[in-house]
């Protein structure tokens, strides 16, 4: 290797450590673009939303649901617990991390011939799809998306704000 090409080398890495500097400390670099751990015993779930069913709970992992950006929540439903048919705005990817979790599409909720989801199954539902969702056990799910995020139902007499 020459010593201009090592040269060159060196002045490449420099620029690119210097540019990699004032990205990290320009006020633009959030704490959420830092790295997160959540141990598990972090992880506390709350009353869920007012726009699911009563007994969902939620805990929020990272961002937050109702605004602009990627967020991380999970669910913990009771057995029996059913989501009626709705969409998102904005396009849905779900983790069952426990439990028994149905999901399927369509306007009406319909199970037949429909598997649930064992721990480890992944959903991924394109925005303005029309879904639904139940949990035969307790169930905890994980849901990554960008917000805000939003669920419109295709009754609106399913929407528990309305009743």
């Amino acid at each position: 290797m020459t010593r201009s090409f090592r040269g060159f080398l060196m002045l490449t890495g420099l620029l690119i450590l210097a540019t990699l500097t004032a990205w990290i400390a320009s006020p633009g670099f959030t704490a959420e673009e830092q790295h997160t751990v959540t141990p598990v015993e972090e992880v506390t779930f709350q009353p869920g939303p007012p726009t699911l069913p009563e007994g969902a709970q939620i805990a929020v992992l990272l961002g937050h649901p109702a605004e602009e950006g990627a967020f991380v929540i999970r669910f913990k439903f009771p057995a029996g617990f059913e989501v009626p048919p709705h969409r998102h705005s904005k396009e849905e990817h779900l983790t069952v991390l426990s439990g028994r979790f149905g999901m399927s599409t369509g306007e009406v909720l319909d199970k037949t011939g429909v598997t649930p989801l064992m721990p480890g199954g992944f959903v991924r539902i394109p925005a303005g799809h029309p879904h639904f969702a139940w949990a035969e056990e307790v169930t905890v799910v994980q849901l990554n998306g960008m917000g805000p995020f939003d669920i419109i139902y295709v009754d609106e007499a399913d929407d528990p704000r309305i009743n």
